[in-house]
């Protein structure tokens, strides 16, 4: 399996980021090869076998973690760039603002947002053991300044590990696409419950068309936009729409909700392929009805 299918932030031998990307409202056009490609990608993975990746989701991603160690992704220096909130929703200057990771991985976003404000507390949740067992192993981590737990988000009460209504600000970084489009919206229910009223969920993720999206092979796909990779992950590709309808169902109001367009570069192949992406910000009322 080519790893560049994981995230915008994969670090691999021949594949470049170009750092220049610009935001769209409106979906990116597919060539006529692109669209016949998908047109006739009809054929879906059999029930059992769906059956099985959901029963074994923690298993692979598990695996996953035990092949990669935390050599996988490159830490992710850009998140303060692109969500100014990590440090915008402060209410006063010397305010320790109270962050939940869901889905942080090995800590590439949690142990760059420490490092550049130290005064940050942080809950660091992943449905992978290994995982959050790497999280604890770094030479960063420190209980003072960051908790972190296993949590399958679908299923685990967050409010067993943090408090309700506590939080600033959630991130959810390329995590929602692993969980089953049948089950995101428990994964939002049980965000909600921790964030304090007028906070924000930072989103950003996998968009419809992504180049990641097109790749899969015949017999990978689960149902529409959900696919399977080689190693038993699996990833959803959003549209504004659905992702703008599963927040809204779940209590959320929308602030922002767009496609970022970036390209990835084959040198030595000449390839230059595309990268959709969704970025987003979802907050809950200050007031619930």
């Amino acid at each position: 399996e080519d790893t560049h299918e994981r995230s915008e932030n994969e670090s691999f031998e021949l594949w470049s980021e170009q750092f220049l990307q610009r935001k769209e409202h409106e979906l990116r056009r597919l060539t006529s090869e692109e669209a016949e490609k998908l047109q006739n990608d009809r054929d879906l993975v059999s029930e059992f076998k769906q059956l099985k990746l959901e029963r074994e989701a923690q298993k692979n991603w598990d695996l996953f973690y035990k092949r990669n160690s935390t050599n996988f992704f490159k830490d992710r220096h850009w998140t303060t760039r692109e969500f100014e909130e990590l440090k915008a929703c402060r209410k006063f200057e010397q305010q320790r603002l109270t962050i939940l990771e869901a889905g942080c991985g090995v800590g590439n976003c949690l142990f760059p947002l420490l490092e550049e404000d130290p005064s940050l507390f942080v809950y660091a949740c992943d449905f992978s053991p290994r995982a959050v067992d790497f999280v604890k192993q770094n030479p960063s981590y420190n209980a003072e300044t960051c908790k972190a737990f296993q949590c399958d988000l679908t299923m685990d009460d967050l409010t067993d590990n943090i408090p309700a209504n506590s939080v600033d600000v959630t991130t959810l970084i390329f995590v929602l696409s692993a969980v089953h489009p049948d089950r995101m919206h428990l994964v939002l229910q049980n965000i909600h419950k921790v964030l304090k009223p007028g906070a924000c969920v930072l989103f950003r993720d996998y968009g419809l068309y992504d180049h990641a999206m097109l790749r899969f092979k015949s017999g990978s796909k689960l149902g529409e936009n959900f696919y399977v990779r080689q190693d038993g992950t699996r990833s959803y590709f959003f549209t504004k729409d659905n992702l703008r309808c599963l927040f809204k169902k779940t209590g959320f109001e929308e602030v922002s909700n767009e496609y970022v367009f970036r390209e990835t570069v084959n040198k030595k192949e000449g390839l230059c392929v595309p990268r959709v992406f969704i970025q987003s910000k979802f907050c809950k009322p200050q007031k619930q009805c």
